[in-house]
C-alpha cells in the first residue's frame, strides 16, 4: 500500500510490455569513452562557434557569452542522457 498518493507499480495501470527488444546495460568503460567523445565535440562546438563569432568582429563578452551558455545547455542534454 502506498502512501501520500503515491501509486504501486501494479496500481498504474501500466505494464512493462514494449514492442522493442530489451537493451543492454552498457560496460562502465563504454560509457565513460562516449561521455568523453561526446564532451569533445561540445568543446568543438564552442570552438568553431568562437572563430565564427570572431571573424565577424562580434564583441568578446557576447562571445564568452554565446559559448558559454551553449556550452551548458548541450552539456545538460548530455549529462541527463540516460543511453551514454
Amino acid at each position: 500500500m502506498a502512501g501520500h498518493g503515491e501509486k504501486s507499480p501494479g496500481e498504474t495501470g501500466l505494464t512493462d510490455v514494449s514492442m522493442l527488444p530489451g537493451r543492454r546495460a552498457r560496460p562502465a568503460l563504454e560509457s565513460a569513452f562516449v561521455r568523453v567523445i561526446a564532451t569533445s565535440g561540445v568543446v568543438g562546438i564552442g570552438v568553431a562557434l568562437g572563430a565564427i563569432l570572431t571573424s565577424q568582429k562580434v564583441a568578446g563578452w557576447i562571445v564568452g557569452l554565446v559559448i558559454a551558455l551553449v556550452a551548458v545547455i548541450l552539456s545538460a542534454i548530455l549529462w541527463s542522457s540516460r543511453r551514454l
